[in-house]
């Protein structure tokens, strides 16, 4: 998979204690307050050692039973000028479209969406990157039948002209806010997307993000998450309705500890799962690819189609290539 430095050289960040760590369908901007920088401090440690308690599950996230599409779709991409108040969210959003699929997926720009509606998976990219970065992945889903959608931050992409790490705070916000939307837009792709049927995943910095859309910025309309090679959000527990998570983590993260990730697996409270990467850093590479794409479409279909038969093929779908070890609570 493609990837830029994801995070920015935290060891050296963390020295200055500043890390707290196209055609448009529609064009909207709508207001929106931002949170201080100041509260960025607890992540900044976090990505060495979170300090979140484990739990037990206390709650067991059951979808409502149905079937994930049995075969893959054709691809579209679309990119939405969306904002936040005076915060550019730009966001790619890759679809289920019309047609045969490819024996290789590429995305066809603004082409008709497939019929009917798909779950929704937003995504938040890492420092210093941008959602094309993770293309190659994020295509795999939407051919799965999913609608998937990057929002680029507009303090922490790999191009912004004021770059602040302190930024990750605000980014559960917008997050939220590309879901207002994206569900509020007029427009065939944003039509597509079933309201009900809603989860987010991010890398890194957009891995902390997600965990905050979970905890201290919570998002009640979503039903599950992926974090990849992520930590926890200001401290701060998990909380809200059940929802299934999933973190993919390598062992030889030097950027956010393995450590740190498997603590926030443990501090969830309702179903969950872990992929670990036996050689894996802080990105995924060529050898873990297969294992961590799959891995995570059939956790998708299983938590947002309520696919009984992608709940038993996890365990499969983790084994390719023997690169990982996996922990399954859902």
């Amino acid at each position: 998979m493609r990837r830029r430095t994801l995070l920015l050289a935290l060891a050296g960040v963390a020295g200055g204690g500043s890390l707290a760590a196209c055609t448009a369908e529609t064009d909207i901007g709508m207001a929106g307050a931002t949170t201080a920088s100041a509260t960025a401090v607890p992540i900044l440690a976090s990505t060495t050692a979170s300090s979140l308690a484990p739990q037990s599950i206390r709650t067991v996230y059951t979808p409502p039973p149905g079937s994930a599409p049995a075969t893959a779709y054709a691809l579209g991409r679309r990119v939405l000028a969306f904002s936040r108040g005076d915060r550019s969210l730009p966001t790619t959003v890759w679809y289920p479209a019309a047609g045969t699929a490819p024996a290789n997926p590429a995305a066809v720009d603004n082409a008709e969406p497939a019929a009917g509606r798909f779950p929704l998976v937003l995504f938040s990219h890492g420092l210093t990157s941008q959602p094309d970065d993770y293309a190659d992945m994020l295509m795999r889903w939407a051919q799965a039948g999913f609608v998937v959608a990057g929002p680029t931050y507009p303090n922490t992409w790999y191009g912004a002209t004021a770059f602040d790490a302190n930024d990750i705070v605000n980014q559960p916000a917008d997050a939220s806010h590309v879901i207002d939307l994206l569900l509020a837009s007029a427009g065939a792709v944003t039509a597509a997307i079933d309201p009900n049927r809603i989860a987010a995943a991010g890398h890194s910095a957009g891995g902390i993000t997600t965990v905050g859309l979970f905890s201290a910025r919570r998002d009640e309309r979503l039903k599950a998450g992926i974090v990849f090679a992520g930590t926890d959000f200001q401290a701060t527990p998990l909380t809200g309705p059940a929802a299934a998570m999933m973190f993919v983590h390598g062992r030889k993260d030097t950027t956010v500890t393995y450590g740190a990730g498997h603590t926030v697996y443990a501090a969830v409270p309702w179903s969950r799962a872990m992929l670990s990467i036996t050689d894996g850093g802080h990105v995924t590479g060529s050898d873990d690819f297969e294992a961590t794409t799959a891995t995570t479409t059939e956790f998708l279909r299983y938590a947002l189609y309520g696919d009984a038969a992608a709940r038993t093929r996890l365990p499969g779908a983790a084994a390719v290539g023997d690169v990982a070890t996996f922990e399954n609570q859902l």
